[in-house]
């Protein structure tokens, strides 16, 4: 039996994301914040987007979301919980806190419902080339049975342990991203200082222990000053935020996490929220 599946967030991530659920015959509705927004892609992709989510939930197998917030998880799964029918399966693939993703997992329990919290990385290239990278807490069962909703736009699901085992692995993989991020910008602030090639400093650099996914991706654009395409760093300041929290309960270092939320938010207080993670570079430069 093929699944019927919804897609709730139709953002930068989200609406790439719902189109490959298209392209594989899965999506059967959409829904937005804004819902002039569901209503356009809904035209878009030849699906519908229902005016509430007590509409949309008993119409739908699974139901996915990528939303920004913890308490936006929270009050969906709420509007959505009296109305999901038994069995229904709810894939969370914001990045929140994992007592967030057990909170909502409990919720849809009393329901008879089920949730997996799913974050996931590759950035917006990943959701438009369909190769993210899930990281799924939650029982595996269940996420066999969700499994073809997330092939569809992953290139590697992988269960990592019961619900918040998603959300603790992306609370690593940003403190890896926001790290990285600072090393690269500053290594090539200083390439750019010394009046090195970038056409031939960035692939040389690439080819060695130095290369990286960011370096990659983001390299050639930051030393543009082009700052428009991939990760907003305003979310990635709300992401160390909830890592920050996780790392002093844990008791582990938090010196990356600390500067890359202090950098971010001065670049934030500069009006540069709306930059790429990469507009890091802007502080690393001599002034």
């Amino acid at each position: 039996m093929t699944l019927k599946a919804a897609f709730i967030g139709l953002g930068a991530m989200g609406a790439p994301m719902a189109g490959h659920l298209k392209q594989h015959g899965l999506l059967y509705a959409v829904a937005n914040r804004t819902q002039a927004k569901a209503e356009q892609l809904a035209r878009e992709l030849g699906v519908t987007a229902p005016a509430t989510l007590a509409e949309l939930a008993p119409q739908c197998d699974v139901i996915a979301l990528c939303v920004t917030a913890d308490a936006d998880v929270l009050n969906t799964v709420e509007a959505l919980a009296p109305h999901v029918r038994p069995g229904t399966i709810v894939i969370d693939h914001s990045t929140v806190d994992p007592e967030t993703a057990k909170k909502a997992a409990a919720r849809l329990k009393e329901v008879g419902a089920h949730f997996l919290d799913a974050p996931v990385s590759g950035g917006v290239e990943g959701a438009k080339n369909g190769k993210l990278s899930v990281m799924v807490g939650g029982d595996a069962n269940v996420l066999e049975r969700a499994r073809p909703v997330l092939e569809s736009y992953a290139l590697r699901v992988t269960h990592l342990g019961d619900v918040g085992a998603g959300q603790a692995t992306k609370a690593v993989n940003q403190v890896l991203v926001a790290g990285i991020a600072q090393a690269v910008c500053e290594g090539l602030a200083l390439g750019e200082a010394l009046g090195l090639d970038p056409e031939r400093l960035i692939p040389t650099l690439g080819a060695g222990a130095a290369g990286n996914w960011f370096l990659e991706k983001r390299g050639a654009t930051m030393l543009k000053n082009e700052f428009s395409v991939g990760f907003k760093l305003s979310l990635l300041h709300k992401d160390l935020g909830i890592v920050r929290g996780i790392a002093e309960k844990a008791g582990t270092s938090r010196s990356v996490v600390e500067r890359s939320l202090a950098d971010y938010a001065e670049l934030m207080k500069q009006g540069h929220g709306d930059d790429d993670i990469s507009g890091l570079i802007r502080l690393k430069r001599a002034h």
